[in-house]
């Protein structure tokens, strides 16, 4: 609201794809701390309460502390998300944040790198969350290296031009190294789905396609993703959610499809993949933790949550697309924050990554880095 009126109008173009799904995220997880009838509550609940009696009136979520936990969280994506949108309207800023979260990553990415050439010369850190930010690096670098090209090609400084390419080039096959070397299959090919979305873009951009051309080459690809998707699922059987996460023992599988099973809408609680992960493990010591972001958001917030977040993903993958398209030469933005987004969706059902802060957090500056420039114009840079 004390934005200025240029600023403003410029957010709202930004975000005309949805604005109101910036509200619906923390909203719905805020619904799970309300006292709701226990017919909406997860079925432990339920049971709970024909065998002890009490309130037929409570709170969904099976940890408070953990929910408003995820709460706090999401408030803090939303909001990052929105004033990404607004700081990079001016493209030197927007190549700054660029720079930034490209240099992030990639050393993220080398320290995975190191850590599995040598442990002693690095010490080890989340490989699920390294995983995924090196995945991150992979398309934020290939971005700055268009970044740099489309500088040469507009006169710049060639010098700066080469070196700014060749800082992209580094933190590509760093991340490169990381993601397709010493990380599982379907990370890697989360990464290329990535890839193939910045390419559609270059190609569709550079060969001035018509609508039609377009159109049918970018069916094409869609066709392709879903036949390797299908035969990704295809290849396990189980449980939906736990055909792409690396390979667990028998008992703690039966586990998850246990829980799994008794989810309903609403799930159990955001947040509280773990604290429900004590009622279906066996042994008491053991935890039992989220083997996919996908698998932790169906258990916290149901069906309800899972559909959101795929179809959310989905609407500002296409958003960032069409974007990229209109665009003309800042295109490799919206590009990029598009093959993150794309990137992330796949990655969620195979691995635990996209749980971390930190790259939630990652997540939502691309983003808003992508919505921002995607509807910037000469005028405002």
């Amino acid at each position: 609201m004390s934005t200025r009126k240029a600023d403003y109008e410029h957010y709202v173009r930004a975000t005309s794809w949805g604005r109101w799904i910036l509200l619906a995220v923390p909203l719905c997880i805020a619904g799970q701390l309300a006292p709701l009838p226990l017919s909406f509550a997860h079925p432990i609940w339920a049971s709970a309460h024909d065998v002890l009696g009490g309130l037929s009136l409570g709170p969904i979520t099976a940890d408070i502390g953990l929910t408003v936990n995820a709460l706090l969280l999401a408030l803090a994506a939303v909001s990052l998300l929105s004033v990404a949108i607004l700081v990079v309207r001016n493209r030197g800023r927007a190549e700054l944040v660029l720079f930034v979260l490209s240099g992030l990553t990639a050393v993220s990415a080398l320290m995975l790198d190191l850590h599995r050439v040598s442990p002693a010369l690095a010490g080890a850190a989340p490989h699920d969350l390294t995983t995924t930010l090196a995945g991150l690096g992979f398309v934020l670098n290939l971005a700055v290296m268009q970044l740099a090209a489309e500088r040469a090609e507009t006169h710049h400084s060639l010098l700066r031009s080469v070196a700014i390419g060749l800082c992209g080039l580094v933190g590509a096959l760093v991340s490169a190294a990381a993601i397709l070397g010493f990380s599982g299959t379907n990370s890697a090919i989360a990464a290329a789905f990535g890839v193939v979305v910045i390419l559609l873009i270059l190609v569709i951009r550079r060969l001035d396609l018509s609508p039609l051309a377009a159109s049918a080459l970018s069916l094409a690809a869609l066709i392709g993703a879903s036949i390797v998707l299908t035969f990704l699922f295809e290849k396990s059987s189980g449980p939906i959610l736990l055909r792409l996460v690396p390979e667990m023992g028998t008992e703690t599988k039966a586990a998850l499809e246990r829980m799994l099973a008794d989810t309903r809408w609403l799930g159990a609680g955001a947040g509280t993949f773990a604290a429900m992960g004590r009622i279906y493990q066996s042994d008491a010591g053991a935890v039992l933790t989220a083997p996919s972001a996908a698998t932790s958001v169906f258990a916290g917030t149901g069906w309800i949550g899972l559909a959101a977040m795929i179809a959310v993903s989905l609407i500002a993958l296409v958003r960032l697309f069409f974007g990229a398209l209109q665009r003309g030469r800042d295109s490799f933005f919206p590009a990029a924050a598009a093959a993150c987004v794309l990137f992330a969706l796949v990655q969620s059902f195979a691995g635990p990554g996209l749980l971390h802060p930190a790259a939630i957090l990652c997540l939502s500056v691309i983003v808003g880095l992508g919505l921002s420039q995607s509807v910037s114009q000469s005028s405002s840079r």
